[in-house]
């Protein structure tokens, strides 16, 4: 079975964005980690800066990422005519 032209356009970018959310859930999740030491050198609302970050402000940033996600491919699945309906 061959894939047209639209459908190979429509997983090339769901694997774009694909790839570009997980880098940045890469970069909130490992990448600051990395960083947490020199974070709790700092405050925030009375506790150490790494903390939070880790504690609140990952959760909120996955968040993000999968409204994002969820968002753009609604989007791109009107514009390429996908369904979810089974046949």
């Amino acid at each position: 079975m061959e894939l047209s032209e639209r459908h190979r356009t429509y997983w090339r970018r769901n694997l774009m964005l694909t790839g570009t959310l997980l880098a940045i859930w890469f970069v909130g999740t490992f990448v600051a980690g990395y960083y947490a030491e020199e974070l709790n050198t700092l405050s925030f609302m009375g506790f150490p800066l790494g903390f939070y970050v880790f504690a609140q402000g990952s959760l909120i940033a996955y968040l993000v990422i999968i409204g994002i996600y969820v968002r753009v491919m609604n989007r791109m699945d009107r514009r390429y005519g996908v369904s979810e309906r089974r046949s």
